[in-house]
């Protein structure tokens, strides 16, 4: 008795594509603008060069993330009432 085991690996994601506005870069498939095939929405996804600039792997969690908040603002409960 065989047993094959398939590892499929995910396609590398490009940092710093050349023309990231003609995929759509929501799935693995990196469809075309004008052949959205993986029912992903109506409109494609942008990639984060688009949003965020050419920086944006640079970005990550602020430095004081040890501080057990990643935003420096103390945790507070949505429902706490100031005074109470």
């Amino acid at each position: 008795m065989f047993v094959t085991t398939l590892f499929v690996m995910a396609k590398k994601f490009p940092i710093h594509p050349q023309h990231p506005e003609r995929l759509c870069w929501g799935c693995d498939k990196y469809c075309p603008v004008d052949a959205l095939a993986c029912g992903n929405g109506s409109e494609r996804t942008q990639h984060p060069v688009e949003l965020f600039g050419d920086d944006w792997m640079q970005w990550g969690a602020p430095d004081n993330a040890d501080e057990g908040t990643q935003s420096g603002v103390a945790d507070q409960s949505p429902l706490a009432i100031p005074g109470s």
